[in-house]
């Protein structure tokens, strides 16, 4: 809460959603529809190599190689897992992406 920002329950309630772990194709249409489900503006953190680009269990069948081909990233956390520093400066970033195209303009 001292970045202003704060959590919310609902996916209707909130404009960021913060992806983390392995997105498997079971999975991918729920991710889109909780996405669907978020009102506009909506932004997307992918956090950590296994929800960048599958990480781990990149080659296996049941795995979809990116969150990025179910829903529209805005910032990519790198790291395996990733710091806590670096979830602060993905989403210090992602606001300044807001604030220099401002919230209706993607």
């Amino acid at each position: 809460e001292r970045f202003g920002m704060a959590p919310r329950a609902s996916p209707r309630q909130s404009d960021l959603m913060i992806v983390a772990g392995t997105l498997t194709n079971k999975m991918a249409p729920a991710l889109r529809k909780v996405y669907d489900q978020m009102p506009d503006p909506r932004y997307v953190l992918s956090m950590g190599s296994c929800a960048n680009g599958g990480g781990y269990y990149h080659y296996s069948y049941s795995v979809v190689r990116g969150c990025d081909r179910v829903v529209p990233v805005d910032v990519y956390v790198p790291g395996c897992p990733p710091t806590a520093e670096a979830l602060v400066y993905g989403l210090l970033q992602l606001q300044k992406k807001i604030r220099r195209t401002g919230t209706i303009e993607r």
